[in-house]
């Protein structure tokens, strides 16, 4: 049994509400989570109305129904999006209703499941939700993502051990990468974090780099140019309102949008990646003036590369994120089969949409005027993650000279 369970859970949902989702009073908040997360969302949402919310909208989820669906509804099921649910998003969004989901499926969900399925879903409801995921990436609301582990998840985490045992691992786990201690501290430590982190975006930001060059033993080789106004943001951000929020509990990661179409070279996933129920491992991707134009892998190639067919701004970078290789996640020693986690414990990259605000003024520009920045532009956003112990990343400057960003997997400065 975990140690001070109860007082560890409570505060973990004050953690979600107060500094993830920041909740503020006579704010509506969509509130999603798996049925077997419903302790952890059940606490949230009793938290968000001791913040003073107008209302919590639950939205259940359920793996067994899920899978079932895939595997046994109508294939014509996959190809339209329900008129009610596009009007519920549209409803939210009109209301800048802040986000909060509670994660904790089964990493292998989907295995088996016909992969046409899974794609014309994610396009459809992709497209359905556009304007929404939009405007989620460009901080119009606050949104944050917690996780709640699960007997599935925490068995493939800690493959030695079932039941009780792997769930009160994962567990542990969780509460200790995401600061947790049980003595209501969390939030204060967080804020700790957050100025941690911002003054290292501060640095990165005064470099002003036009190029990154990444390499290491695995055959990494690969260079990322920068819009000229980019922006490094990390640990918290503000919301249009200028709520402040963090969207990921926990969080490691300073990141910022690479030029769409300045990207070139190959670069070797360092870590295998959960893609839609599957496991994508052992990969690498070729790019050429930015697109992706090559796709390997030695488990799971058809999920990657339908992946990367979703649109056309899937075949092209969106993020590039900085995780030093001894992050709390990484020293925990696990490979937790889910990005919210696994993503912080390495340096990575995603291909997809960028977030409008990792450019100076990015969030009040169009549609075209963002591309013409440099930004990204897809229904996807798909992290996977390249930090290894001897990665290299160096900084070129617009006057040429080359700053060491990361040396042997951690930051240089």
């Amino acid at each position: 049994m975990v140690e001070n369970f109860d007082a560890k859970l409570n505060e973990y949902a004050r953690l979600l509400v107060e500094i993830g989702v920041n909740v503020q009073p006579g704010q509506t908040v969509r509130l999603r989570s798996e049925v077997d997360c419903a302790p952890l969302a059940r606490k949230c949402a009793a938290a968000c109305y001791d913040c003073g919310a107008r209302e919590v909208v639950v939205e259940w989820r359920d793996d067994f129904m899920t899978r079932e669906k895939y595997l046994r509804a109508d294939a014509s099921v996959f190809t339209e999006y329900p008129a009610y649910m596009k009007e519920q998003l549209d409803w939210l969004l009109a209301k800048n209703a802040p986000s909060l989901a509670i994660i904790g499926g089964d990493p292998e969900l989907l295995k088996g499941v016909d992969p046409e399925r899974i794609q014309s879903w994610q396009r459809v409801s992709g497209e359905a939700g556009r304007a929404y995921f939009d405007a989620m990436t460009a901080s119009r609301f606050q949104w944050s993502i917690g996780a709640h582990p699960t007997p599935a998840w925490a068995e493939k985490a800690f493959p030695g051990l079932k039941g009780e045992a792997a769930m009160d691992a994962l567990w542990d786990a969780v509460f200790d990468v995401c600061r947790i201690t049980g003595d209501g501290k969390a939030v204060e430590r967080w804020r700790e974090h957050i100025a941690t982190v911002a003054r290292r975006c501060e640095t990165l930001n005064r470099y002003n780099f036009k190029s990154l060059r990444y390499t290491n033993s695995l055959g990494t080789d690969l260079t990322i140019q920068l819009p000229e106004n980019h922006v490094w943001q990390g640990g918290s951000e503000a919301s249009a309102e200028g709520i402040e929020f963090v969207a990921n509990m926990p969080t490691e990661e300073i990141f910022t949008a690479p030029r769409w179409d300045g990207v070139d070279g190959r670069v070797y996933a360092a870590l295998p990646l959960a893609m839609g129920g599957n496991l994508v491992k052992d990969f690498y991707l070729d790019f050429q003036a930015g697109r992706i134009v090559g796709v390997h892998a030695g488990e799971g190639e058809e999920f990657l590369r339908r992946s990367v067919d979703l649109d056309e701004g899937s075949h092209y970078l969106g993020e590039a994120a900085l995780v030093p290789y001894d992050s709390p996640i990484r020293r925990k020693g696990i490979l937790f089969y889910e990005t919210l986690f696994d993503e912080n414990a390495s340096c990575h990259l995603a291909f997809g949409s960028s977030y409008p605000t990792c450019v100076k003024g990015g969030a009040d520009m169009t549609a075209d005027e963002q591309k013409a920045a440099g930004l990204n532009q897809s229904i996807n956003h798909v992290d996977f993650m390249v930090g290894t112990e001897d990665l290299s990343i160096v900084g070129v400057t617009h006057d040429g000279k080359e700053v060491p960003v990361f040396v042997d997997g951690n930051f240089a400065f």
